[in-house]
């Protein structure tokens, strides 16, 4: 499967209003076997911008392309001094409200699974298991030339040392953990190589215009076909990779239900799409549903 890089996207169908009813989540969730598919709208409690959202970073904010990446030494550049600075933030943002109420609900058996497009690790970091990475992981580098995987702190070490006094002040950091900087600030950046053969390191997440890696697909789809309803959780979902497994449960019958404050590309195959802040949102429901929250000060700590 490829992400293609679809940005935004504008909906030629009448699309069924937001509720503020969160009875139908209830309901489902309660009776267990649920498959939560989550995108960049259930961090940015923890700090982190969406994509697409009021004030998201697409409105000023291109992601970097696979294709560009790959292909040219200076976007490498730009990209690995953004993302450096944009790490010292990323890596330090912890799991808020609703990560640990999906992990609540995780340990009370009333989830199948949690899919996650975001690359934070955030809902491992809450206590939730067996989390599939649908888009990888930030916090882990990969050599595209020997297949070496190191720790993202590893990268950052050496990233310091190579670019010392390296300090420039961001405007923004976005969903990937990239920062918004200047040419002028990024300057003469340095790039490391692979400390194994020298060759180009990657973060270890699907860029826009790349693959997802086809068993990932495939396990994802198993979940799907497992579950007895999806539960989507701040996704516009308007890149495929997401918005097939919308499709795909619909067309199996498994009610699906959206947990997201603007419309979406899956509102369509949903019998409800609530239109409230998730971590209110999904604390309620907990509430309702008599499974306690662990509070911020019992997190298991940042991804």
């Amino acid at each position: 499967m490829r992400m293609r890089p679809t940005l935004s996207w504008t909906s030629t169908e009448e699309l069924p209003p937001g509720t503020t009813d969160l009875e139908p989540v209830v309901e489902v969730l309660g009776g267990g076997g649920v498959l939560v598919l989550s995108g960049a709208g259930i961090s940015t409690e923890s700090g982190i911008p969406d994509y697409r959202g009021e004030g998201g970073s697409l409105s000023r904010h291109t992601p970097m392309t696979y294709q560009d990446f790959t292909a040219d030494a200076g976007a490498r550049r730009r990209y690995w001094a953004r993302s450096h600075l944009g790490w010292r933030t990323f890596g330090r943002a912890r799991p808020n409200a609703g990560h640990r109420a999906v992990a609540a609900f995780g340990r009370h058996g009333l989830l199948s699974g949690v899919i996650t497009q975001n690359v934070d690790g955030l809902h491992q970091a809450a206590g939730s298991e067996g989390v599939v990475d649908l888009h990888g992981r930030l916090d882990r580098v990969v050599c595209l030339s020997c297949g070496a995987f190191s720790p993202r702190r590893e990268l950052a070490r050496r990233l310091e040392e190579a670019n010392e006094g390296f300090a420039p002040v961001a405007a923004a950091i976005n969903p990937d953990g990239d920062a918004d900087l200047t040419d002028e600030q990024v300057g003469d950046f340095r790039v490391v190589p692979c400390a194994v053969c020298g060759g180009v390191l990657k973060p270890d997440v699907v860029f826009f215009g790349e693959a997802v890696p086809p068993q990932r697909v495939e396990h994802c789809r198993e979940l799907v076909r497992a579950a007895s309803a999806l539960l989507v959780l701040g996704s516009s979902l308007t890149v495929m990779s997401g918005l097939r497994f919308v499709r795909e449960a619909a067309r199996a019958g498994s009610p699906v239900l959206i947990v997201n404050r603007d419309p979406t590309r899956g509102d369509l195959h949903a019998v409800t799409r609530v239109a409230l802040p998730l971590g209110a949102a999904l604390t309620t429901v907990a509430g309702r549903l008599g499974v306690p929250v662990d509070d911020d000060a019992e997190a298991t700590g940042s991804g």
